[in-house]
């Protein structure tokens, strides 16, 4: 048998320095495949500074107000892409401003986008025939809820489009959607 000397045993801070090492990189990689999962499961948080969503058109170009209102008269309620994409309705109001509140235009019902009726002065699903008046309340089911409302902003000609999350004006009740 053979003996080891002093140099064949390595030291206790080399062993410690690999168990360390050998550690650090099996937790390392442990938590890099766990943070995506974990980061999953927590809620998006909202973005600083209220600023809101720019109001976009068709094709994804920031409107603005000079150029919306060279377009669209009043009584004008025309669609535009909103908060999260959603398309939402800019109404030009009878003094040929932008009203200061937008509409999402998915049906309560089942999820339809509702258009405008300019002959009939309301909104129509065409999936189910629920009923909105020109605020956007329901008349006529089966939607149950009114469409969502979004505060629409000016800031330096830019339409900017906002949560809604104070009572509904039109039902006096907290909102459905917020």
């Amino acid at each position: 048998m053979t003996q080891l000397s002093s140099n064949d045993v390595p030291s206790m801070g080399r062993r410690q320095f690999m168990n360390l090492l050998t550690f650090g990189t099996a937790t390392g990689v442990a938590l890099g495949a766990l943070y995506p999962v974990a980061n999953y499961f927590m809620p998006l948080r909202a973005g600083g500074g209220g600023g809101g969503t720019s109001a976009k058109d068709e094709l994804g170009n920031p409107i603005t107000k000079t150029g919306w209102l060279a377009t669209h008269q009043a009584g004008d309620r025309s669609l535009v892409q909103g908060l999260k994409g959603d398309p939402t309705y800019l109404i030009v109001n009878e003094g040929g401003e932008i009203g200061e509140f937008g509409l999402n235009a998915i049906c309560t019902h089942l999820g339809c986008v509702v258009p405008w009726d300019s002959g009939a002065n309301k909104f129509i699903c065409p999936c189910h025939g629920s009923q909105y008046d020109t605020n956007g309340k329901v008349v006529r089911g089966p939607a149950p809820l009114s469409l969502a409302l979004a505060h629409v902003d000016i800031e330096d000609d830019a339409v900017l489009v906002k949560q809604w999350s104070e009572t509904d004006f039109r039902t006096n009740e907290n909102p459905w959607w917020a």
